[in-house]
């Protein structure tokens, strides 16, 4: 009566050490894969969540009378730094005197 798994396996058909190690490692590398995808569903899910918030606050500085689009503007100016900002500005304000519009 067979014991293991080899023992199914006809004698010039024996399980090699690299087929163990090869099943191993895809066993590995699944289980990699499977933790990386539900970290990335999970961070997606967190993003989703924050950015339904974001969305609630801007729908609450409107409610309030605040001009959303200035905000966002501001939101945007305040991730540069002050030189990036400077240069921003000046181009603008060249581009509008090349147009007339000051």
């Amino acid at each position: 009566m067979p014991k293991t798994d080899d023992d199914l396996i006809g004698h010039n058909s024996k399980r090699s050490n690299d087929d163990d190690v090869t099943e191993t490692s895809q066993t590995v590398a699944a289980g990699q894969l499977r933790a990386i995808i539900e970290r990335i569903e999970r961070l997606e899910e967190e993003k989703k969540t924050i950015s339904d918030d974001i969305k609630d606050v801007y729908g609450e500085a409107k409610g309030t009378g605040f001009d959303t689009k200035a905000i966002r503007t501001i939101i945007r100016l305040r991730k540069k730094d002050q030189a990036e900002r400077q240069e921003e500005e000046s181009i603008l304000d060249l581009y509008k005197a090349a147009l007339g519009m000051v």
